[in-house]
């Protein structure tokens, strides 16, 4: 049988803001699990329409379409092309997770959370021609999963094609995280066999990796047995984790011994309230600038990820959450406005009072206002979220946040990695249309190499949390306010630019919004 896989491109594909360089960071390598599960005598391909050109003169026997929600409509416009051709078509990822009636009716079949156990389920019933219309995760294990289809990726085509997922979901549960939905009704966090992912990474060349995990040290003894046994491969990777597992144990010194170079990391607000509200525990009572010291001394480079729109936000946030991320010498910062994805906690309080004002989905890309903020007003939000990005991206702005590093190693790998990301479109583009984005990963690796550890100063000088005093001075001026939101899943720079995209491209067949 000719299986097709199909990850259509997002709707901000079209738009004048699209960045290339953006989306020919990964290889869809849900997809290629998918993929792996298929017989010897199956042929199969794989079309990830950011990179490739789709057509749809062709006639596979089966087309997998992995759905975003900022991709949603081509994606069912997609499958209706395939469908109507007399094609199998079936549709998986957070967006039919989320809503499976409105993307039942533009498949044969759809597949509900993670596909490890349910995919081949599928496979079996249509060698027999009994396909089900709904397939559901019923066991969540990634025991005996085959190796990825990295044959069907061309790797000429990605900046990181040695991406790489050796755990599923995340322990924590954020009231505006879409993983929650996806993983409903069994276990949401469970890792690889730490001599799986080991050799997993030995089947990939060169040095670079890229962690596409949740949260990299979510399992505090997978973690550290996986970084013993990297020790000595030469590796140099990147990989995201929380506020609270940076602070708790030695694991992170265990990953910057293995190689990492580069953390995202969700502080999403500085504002205790707002964390709070939208059940970032982790977070709480945590002192940042303990984080950034302990990372920055460490010679890891931070992708700190932030929310604007929360309840406890007026049109202040923006300049102190920009200042504050300078001031730190955050290497690359991803701003999102709070977005309400359905099947989110957060959904679902802006939904019973009131406060959303589209279901458009291809507005729900963490760009556009798509609710009514508490204690701003829409307008104010959207021209505060673009503000934020032009002011942590000037040149004023990424000379200053590459001095406050203690070493002129540090510095200069600041200052060209920040650049080099957000102000060579140009020349990321034209390697981008000659087909040649490889060539640019001894330059990351390069990038990446190893500083030595250095004694950074607490920019307040007192070792207390810079949050406090900034959530104390909204408090003195405006009586708070407690709620939250934010997608978090996710990421930027070459930490991936955006969280949420990050988390869609890494889980078994499924996909969520942009």
């Amino acid at each position: 049988m000719k299986f097709k896989f199909i990850l259509p491109a997002l709707t901000e594909a079209e738009s004048p803001f699209w960045r290339p360089i953006k989306y020919s960071l990964f290889p869809p390598l849900g997809l290629a699990t998918l993929a792996a599960y298929l017989s010897p005598d199956d042929e199969a391909e794989i079309v990830d329409q950011h990179v490739q050109t789709l057509t749809l003169d062709d006639e596979p026997d089966v087309v997998a379409i992995e759905v975003y929600i900022t991709n949603a409509y081509r994606a069912y416009a997609i499958a209706d092309a395939y469908r109507a051709k007399g094609c199998f078509v079936i549709l998986g990822g957070l967006h039919v997770t989320s809503l499976p009636e409105e993307a039942e009716s533009h498949a044969d079949a759809i597949f509900l959370g993670p596909a490890e156990e349910s995919f081949p389920r599928f496979l079996k019933d249509l060698r027999n021609g009994t396909c089900k219309r709904r397939y559901a995760s019923q066991t969540r294990t990634l025991v005996g999963v085959p190796r990825i289809r990295r044959d069907l990726i061309n790797r000429r085509l990605y900046l990181v094609p040695n991406s790489i997922v050796v755990s599923r979901g995340c322990p924590h549960h954020c009231g505006f995280c879409y993983k929650d939905a996806f993983f409903d009704g069994g276990k949401s966090f469970y890792t690889q066999a730490v001599d799986d992912a080991l050799a997993e990474i030995d089947r990939l060349p060169g040095r670079h990796l890229y962690f596409l995990d949740d949260h990299l040290l979510g399992h505090s003894r997978f973690a550290r047995d996986l970084f013993n046994g990297m020790r000595g491969m030469g590796r140099v990777f990147q990989g995201a984790a929380t506020v609270d597992s940076i602070l708790e144990s030695d694991l992170i010194e265990g990953a910057a011994e293995a190689g990492l170079r580069s953390i995202f990391v969700g502080f999403e607000s500085l504002d205790p309230t707002n964390l709070k509200a939208s059940n970032k525990r982790q977070n709480l009572g945590r002192d940042y600038q303990r984080v950034i010291e302990r990372l920055h001394g460490l010679g890891i480079m931070i992708n700190g990820s932030f929310v604007f729109g929360l309840d406890g936000d007026d049109p202040s946030v923006f300049r102190q959450t920009v200042d504050w991320a300078i001031d730190q010498g955050i290497t690359t910062a991803t701003f999102h406005i709070a977005t309400p994805y359905p099947g989110t906690a957060f959904h679902r309080e802006m939904a019973g009072s009131g406060r959303m004002l589209t279901d458009n989905w291809d507005r729900f890309d963490t760009r556009h206002v798509t609710f009514k903020p508490m204690r701003m007003t829409t307008k104010e939000l959207k021209l505060g979220y673009d503000q934020a990005y032009r002011d942590f991206y000037t040149w004023s702005a990424i000379v200053r946040a590459s001095l406050f590093h203690g070493s002129l190693k540090h510095q200069l790998k600041h200052f060209f990695y920040t650049s080099g990301w957000k102000k060579l479109e140009p020349v990321w583009n034209t390697v981008i249309q000659l087909k040649r984005l490889n060539l640019m990963t001894p330059l990351l690796e390069a990038v990446l190499s190893k500083v030595s550890k250095q004694r950074s100063t607490l920019a307040n000088g007192n070792g207390l949390p810079t949050v406090a005093p900034i959530a104390e001075a909204k408090n003195q001026r405006k009586p708070p306010h407690v709620f939250a939101q934010k997608d978090d899943r996710p990421i930027d720079g070459l930490d991936f630019e955006r969280a949420t995209n990050r988390f869609a491209r890494t889980h078994v067949y499924q996909s969520g919004a942009n």
